[in-house]
């Protein structure tokens, strides 16, 4: 089994595993999509190396795209997702044919610029939007036969998405286009300087990024019934970013790791304190200080450790009998 096969059973062994240590269904689905956003995020900054602020952009406009289709049109889900999915492509284009005439902390800056100016938009259109109350009382409705009115019904639907999403994710980054992302991310002027188009590199994987960032928006909107302000926010951007880290970048399946583990520990941490950033913002110094490779790194050490501890230590050579007699 190669490695993207791996990382493919293990997210479908997450997706499996989730009802059944998880009571709630709600947070079990915010896992996976948040899951998608983070892979997605993943794709700029593990394999292109593009810090980007701006994923918080697609995810809301994805909101706003499926919630102002149900809504005001008769379109199915299907249409209202495939929707939320352009609008994202769409916006991550602009963002990106934009953003990537600069680089390094001029990039960074301008991706932050792009998402408080499509913040300010949202908050100004609220006609459109919602304003800050959102875009309220999204309806879910049924894919044929099939209700997704109940939480766990839900979770189905948005599993069986998000593995079709990782699939997809996992083809592109195993793809020649893929490896080029990594070369590019390693050393873009050596790319460059073999013939491949850069520009149009980085402005494709800001496409795909923001197409699958838009999906995860918009199943987010169907989840909680609402389409937030701040959603499209830079905290949203920030949170997908910290999951990001957090899993580990260069690795799709870390996303999903580092996407459980930040929605799950912040449920928790809410429950005992309300002040619960606090005690968040102390672990991430932890991951920051301690997994640099975040928990992929973390988890690879622990295997190698069970690894080397299961060999057994090497026997000492017999020497023959009649080494070391006097002759």
């Amino acid at each position: 089994m190669n490695r993207a096969s791996l990382h493919f059973v293990l997210a479908a062994l997450v997706a499996i595993a989730l009802p059944l240590f998880m009571r709630s269904g709600t947070l079990a689905s915010e896992v996976l999509i948040f899951a998608m956003a983070a892979a997605a995020c993943n794709l700029l900054l593990g394999y292109t190396g593009l810090l980007s602020f701006g994923q918080g952009i697609f995810f809301g406009l994805g909101s706003y795209a499926a919630g102002l289709t149900l809504l005001h049109t008769s379109l199915p889900l299907g249409a209202a997702l495939a929707l939320a999915t352009i609008a994202g492509a769409v916006a991550a284009t602009g963002v990106g044919w934009l953003s990537i005439r600069r680089q390094g902390v001029y990039f960074v800056m301008l991706t932050l610029a792009f998402s408080q100016f499509f913040y300010f938009l949202a908050y100004t259109f609220k006609d459109v939007t919602g304003g800050d109350n959102g875009l309220l009382n999204i309806p879910r409705p049924a894919i044929g036969p099939f209700a997704l009115g109940e939480s766990w019904a839900y979770y189905a639907f948005v599993a069986v998405l998000f593995l079709l999403v990782f699939a997809a994710l996992q083809r592109v980054a195993s793809s020649t286009f893929g490896r080029t992302l990594l070369a590019i991310r390693d050393n873009e002027e050596r790319a460059r300087a073999i013939g491949f188009p850069v520009r149009l590199f980085k402005i494709t994987a800001f496409a795909v990024s923001g197409a699958v960032t838009g999906l995860a928006g918009a199943l987010h909107a169907l989840l909680i019934g609402v389409a937030p302000l701040s959603s499209i926010e830079y905290h949203m951007s920030e949170s997908i970013l910290i999951m990001t880290i957090i899993g580990g970048s260069g690795n799709l399946f870390a996303s999903v790791l580092g996407a459980g583990f930040y929605v799950i520990v912040s449920d928790l941490l809410s429950s005992i304190w309300p002040r619960w950033l606090l005690l968040l913002g102390g672990l991430l110094v932890v991951v920051a200080l301690f997994m640099q490779k975040g928990l992929w790194g973390l988890l690879e050490r622990l295997v190698e450790a069970l690894q080397n501890g299961r060999k057994s230590p090497v026997e000492a050579p017999v020497r023959p009998e009649s080494e070391g007699r006097s002759i």
